[in-house]
């Protein structure tokens, strides 16, 4: 048997690339390091992973890919989930599970395998993944094995067992909270976060939570303006200058994380049924959907933004439950790419102790037509304040005629 494990050298999988192997009949291992943009040390995996048991290791750079192909096009959606998570462990998780996919389809594997808990959403992400692009691959997930979780009831087993087969790992004191970091991102969850009231901001964490940004009390006393140049709903260029969508990312988390933006502290509903409460940096990404916002208010028809709009929530969903390659996140999609082809210009930002403020946007699609909404005399003449009284009185009749067969409405049962 052949299988591939998403592998990051960590404590974890080296346990799980040797126990798999063991528990699947001596299978042949081929490990699979994806770089999102985590910033972990990828040196000396290749050798650590082939000690460990692994016959091959792909360590694949996929950030280009990832801010191209997935982030961006979740930006021109405009995509949260439940008002305040910027997707960014989500995104993630269908770019590596396809490279997965063909990693195993070129190598002829049976399966391929991960170490996402039965608890959590990642497990769904992956899964959901390669059902749509490879349905009969076998998936191996031994945190829902029982005979891996009786093995490895705590970390102190996973660092004996590391040690009586020789697999060598830096195993440390377990931190007080997990973390998942890629190109978007960075979460914290669980451990000290999973008390709702713990204090995610206090100052004592600066050490804790300040991986991509600083807390808003230490940001610069001095505000950044910057600009952002759209074209058809993607960024272009930052101040002027032209970038690519991953050196825009870059770019943007480096500058948002000095003036602490982009900081959540969310509880929220996992797909599997419970919640969960997690502590999120996105400085880049929570720059980019506000500049992106300003720019479709001043380029898109109104009822093609009420429209777009309606379906975010379902669209962040799609993306939360590991659903991006299902048929109906395409479908969004392709409305999505309809509704941005005239939203490009500059949109100019202020930056500040953790705010992001709007200063200007330009462009030369604009809908926003000054002569139009003026206060002052319609030059143009294209808004007669006549045609007002006919307008208010057409939306008006329905409410006429139920005040009439049912009397006017009563104010006093309204407000209690």
């Amino acid at each position: 048997m052949k299988i591939v494990l998403a592998y990051s050298g960590g404590l974890d999988t080296s346990v799980l690339l040797s126990w798999i192997k063991e528990n699947y009949g001596n299978a042949e291992m081929i490990a699979f390091c994806a770089n999102v943009g985590q910033e972990e040390e990828l040196k000396g995996l290749d050798k650590k992973a082939k000690k460990t048991g692994a016959s091959k290791i792909y360590i694949d750079d996929l950030q280009e890919e990832f801010a191209r192909d997935f982030i961006y096009p979740m930006l021109r959606a405009g995509a949260i989930y439940e008002g305040q998570y910027f997707l960014g462990t989500s995104i993630a998780r269908p770019l590596i599970a396809k490279r997965m996919v063909e990693i195993a389809q070129q190598e002829g594997a049976d399966a391929i395998a991960h170490g996402a808990t039965g608890k959590g959403n990642d497990q769904v992400r992956f899964e959901l993944t390669a059902a749509a692009l490879a349905p009969g691959l076998e998936i191996i997930a031994p945190w829902r094995d029982e005979r891996f979780r009786k093995d490895f009831p705590g970390r102190q087993e996973m660092i004996d067992y590391c040690a009586a087969k020789g697999i060598p790992v830096q195993a440390s004191a377990k931190k007080p909270y997990s973390m998942d970091r890629n190109l978007l991102h960075i979460s914290y969850e669980a451990g000290i976060l999973e008390d709702p009231w713990y204090d995610s901001f206090d100052l004592k964490n600066r050490d804790y939570f300040t991986t991509l940004s600083v807390f808003p009390e230490d940001a610069p006393d001095k505000a950044e303006t910057i600009t952002l140049d759209f074209e058809r709903g993607d960024c272009v260029a930052v101040n002027g200058k032209t970038l690519n969508p991953l050196q825009v990312m870059k770019l943007l988390n480096k500058i948002g994380g000095k003036h602490g933006v982009g900081r959540v502290d969310m509880v929220e509903n996992r797909f599997v049924g419970m919640k969960s409460r997690g502590v999120y940096e996105t400085p880049g990404g929570s720059i980019l959907h506000y500049a992106h916002r300003q720019m479709e208010s001043l380029t898109m028809d109104r009822e093609v933004m009420h429209q777009r709009d309606s379906f975010i929530p379902k669209y962040a969903e799609l993306v939360y439950n590991g659903f991006w390659y299902a048929p109906e996140r395409l479908a969004l999609q392709a409305y999505v790419e309809e509704s941005q082809k005239n939203v490009s210009g500059t949109v100019r930002l202020k930056l500040y102790k953790g705010g992001i403020y709007v200063t200007g946007r330009k462009s030369k699609v604009s809908l926003y037509n000054p002569h139009i909404a003026t206060m002052e005399a319609d030059p143009t003449k294209a808004y007669n304040q006549n045609d007002a009284t006919g307008f208010i009185r057409l939306n008006g009749l329905r409410l006429r005629v139920n005040s009439t067969v049912n009397g006017p409405a009563n104010m006093q049962s309204l407000k209690g």
